[in-house]
């Protein structure tokens, strides 16, 4: 395949134009940087801010206890995620059920989804953490961990559930109406049609409610689950100093970067196909 000059042309001034795009942004982002790292040290209470939340030491002696209680965020991460969607998918199959035999199934849901919606979050872990063992009730765990993950279940299928719902009801009733044409019965006309394309559409809402999971996580720390936010807790309260804190946070941001890049590439994806139809 042979390249016109013209062509050859436009190639080297998109590449120039991307050399020079790309310096550009090297440049401003390291004036950005300059700028407030010399406003940060000039502030008149640095020193004190930087022994009190910027040890190295304190960092360092701290880090396996916080990097143990991260490897329990991450098993409640995945044993809640996988609940999750379960769960979710079951709320809004219900709520999109039509006939007047399935109302107070749907009546249901749509409670569930509203009231756990609604709720702040910290206040369902406490009420699912003391509220749940105090009924003293036989099979009722007392674990922190399983109580702390119920409530992350609890709220968040609720908000699952609706991206669910707007996918399943996003396909085409062209889509069903095929699908029954062909003799596909209502289960496999859902199971087989309509929920590989809604969940395929609903992908990086998904990704972003996963990202979002990934720090509520550490919200167990208030039922006394030592996790990395309560690991944290336990050596600032040794050493009496906040670095503990600021290395748990950093944890948590090298681990929620690289699911919202995800995150934003499935998105791009899913833009560049819809543009593309």
């Amino acid at each position: 395949m042979t390249v016109s000059g013209l062509q050859r042309e436009r190639l080297a001034y998109r590449r120039s134009r991307s050399r020079r795009s790309t310096a550009v942004a090297l440049l401003s982002t390291l004036v950005f940087a300059a700028v407030g790292c010399f406003t940060l040290t000039r502030a008149p209470g640095w020193p004190r801010v930087r022994d009190s939340f910027f040890d190295l030491d304190v960092a360092w002696r701290s880090l396996p206890a916080v990097l143990d209680g991260l490897w329990l965020n991450l098993r409640v991460l995945l044993v809640c995620g996988v609940l999750i969607l379960v769960l979710a998918l079951g709320v809004a199959a219900v709520r999109t059920l039509r006939g007047p035999v399935w109302f107070p199934l749907r009546v249901l849901a749509t409670a569930y989804v509203d009231v756990f919606r609604g709720l702040p979050l910290i206040i369902l872990l406490y009420l699912v953490g003391f509220g749940l063992p105090a009924l003293r009730l036989t099979g009722v765990p007392n674990d922190p961990v399983v109580l702390g993950g119920a409530a992350l279940v609890l709220a968040y299928s609720a908000y699952v559930a609706e991206v669910f719902r707007a996918g399943i009801e996003s396909v085409h009733p062209s889509q069903v109406a095929a699908a029954r044409s062909l003799g596909l019965g209502p289960r496999r006309t859902m199971r087989l049609v309509v929920l590989p394309q809604a969940v395929r559409r609903v992908a990086p809402a998904l990704l972003n409610d996963f990202v979002a999971l990934q720090k509520d996580c550490g919200l167990i720390s208030v039922l006394g689950a030592v996790d990395a936010v309560r690991a944290a807790q336990i050596e600032q309260a040794r050493s009496f100093d906040f670095t503990p804190y600021v290395v748990a946070g950093l944890l948590f941001v090298l681990l929620a970067v690289p699911s919202a890049r995800f995150a934003d590439a499935m998105a791009k994806r899913a833009e560049q196909r819809q543009g593309g139809r």
